[in-house]
This record gives structure tokens, sequence and C-alpha cells, in this order.
């Protein structure tokens, strides 16, 4: 299967075109949060991305809410949050919003660690784990070379084994990725991650 990732769109409209326009090369399309900016601007930032004709699988970012992307997600698009889906085989888990809680104040959609931990221990098995912040360790340091990231995505990883975990949230470790075990971890960002899995 020809996946297509991304996340962190924040409303970039050059970015979603090129996104749009590349999805028809795609069997899937996979966003990992932050479509848009501080809870505002939702509904056009997935209207930019409404030509993806591709399943596309979403998990909301600390940029808006599960139930605020359930509300314009369009025919098409699969919203999880701290639960998943089957694809042509391949199993999907997700789990949105910034973990841990971020100092960004009350708009920011965020979850302690050990919420966190209790949606991902509803997941057994995934082919690939999408989580908008990344794992402790891994593609999640700052500008300020901070290690932000979540220890209980961290755990879920090594306990689930995805082949995939994709994530974004940390802008300045956009492109960057590692392994934990034998999961690829990617932490997105805008652009056109390419990924091959098989089911």
């Amino acid at each position: 299967m020809n996946i297509l990732a991304f996340s962190d769109l924040h409303m970039a409209r050059a970015r979603a075109a090129d996104i749009v326009t590349a999805s028809a090369s795609a069997d899937l399309v996979i966003g990992a949060g932050d479509f848009c900016n501080m809870r505002k601007g939702l509904e056009e930032a997935m209207a930019m991305l409404s030509g993806i004709s591709a399943p596309f699988v979403v998990v909301p970012g600390n940029a808006e809410s599960e139930a605020e992307l359930r509300a314009v997600a369009g025919p098409g698009v699969t919203v999880l949050h701290g639960d998943a889906c089957e694809i042509d085989g391949l199993t999907l888990f997700g789990l949105g919003y910034g973990v841990p809680k971020t100092p960004f104040g009350d708009w920011s959609c965020d979850l302690s660690e050990s919420y966190a931990a209790e949606l991902l221990a509803g997941c057994d098995k995934a082919d690939i784990l999408i989580t908008h912040s990344p794992p402790k360790g891994v593609a999640d340091v700052t500008s300020h070379g901070q290690s932000v990231g979540s220890t209980a995505i961290r755990a879920a990883i090594e306990r689930i084994r995805p082949r995939l975990a994709l994530c974004g949230h940390i802008h300045d470790s956009w492109g960057q990725e590692g392994h934990l075990g034998a999961a690829r971890v990617v932490n997105l960002g805008p652009r056109l991650n390419w990924f091959e899995v098989t089911p």
C-alpha cells in the first residue's frame, strides 16, 4: 500500500494543494493533527484537503479538538482518537492531542500522560500508530534542545510494536526519525512523506 502522510498543516494553502495533488497516487492518506491554528479555521483547513479521494485517516492535534474535527470531517475521512480502524488489511490506531500537557494555554487540546496511557491501553496491535505527539526520546527535540515527547506514547510503541509510528507536533523536529525496537518513528511535518506498507 502506498501511503502519503503529513502533520501540522496549520492552514498552509500551498502545502495543502501539494498534498491534494500528490494524494492522487496514494492508496491511503494520513494526517497527524494540527490542521488549523489555535482552534480557528478548521473548517477552512479541511476544505483545502477536500480533494483527497483516497481513504483519509486523521487524528486531532492540539490545535483542534476531537469533536471539532469530527464535525467538519467530510465523507471518506476517518477520525481516530483512542480508537482503531482497518484499511485494506492494515490496522491503524490513533491518538491525538498534545501529550504531555503543553504550556500553550486554554486553547490547546492536551492530555496528561496518565490519561494518554489509558487511551493507548485499548490498543493491542497496530500496523501503524498515528499520534500527534512524538514518543519521548525520538524526533521530539525543541530548538532549545529539550526532549518533550510522551512517555506514554513511547511505552505504547514498545508494547504494540507497530511497523510505523507517525507523529508531528514538535516543529523543530519535522523530518526527524528513529527507531524504537522494530518500529520506525517519523515526525512528519507538512511535507510529502511516502511509505510503502504491505498488509
